[in-house]
């Protein structure tokens, strides 16, 4: 029952993954294609947490927390530039 979950879960992920990247190509403003990579790199740790449950190990883990925290960073900063044309 768990494989059939993982594999739905992760079919599920990789379509909005897709998703993502096709906004990201289609984007015709710089704040839409900023929120569709962080939609799309929020995608990708949802998949790095499931792969990580699955083989039962913490790499993966280590990695989504790391990417997680550079997306968000990336986001503060490309709203701080948006809003007042600086960086910090």
């Amino acid at each position: 029952m768990s494989d059939l979950v993982f594999y739905i879960a992760t079919i599920w992920l990789v379509v909005l993954f897709c998703i993502c990247v096709v906004m990201v190509a289609r984007a015709k403003s710089g704040l839409v294609r900023v929120l569709s990579l962080d939609t799309m790199t929020l995608v990708l740790v949802a998949l790095l947490v499931v792969y990580s449950s699955t083989t039962h190990t913490s790499f993966y883990l280590d990695a989504a927390l790391v990417l997680a925290l550079l997306s968000f960073i990336s986001v503060l900063a490309a709203a701080r530039y948006h809003g007042e044309r600086r960086l910090f």
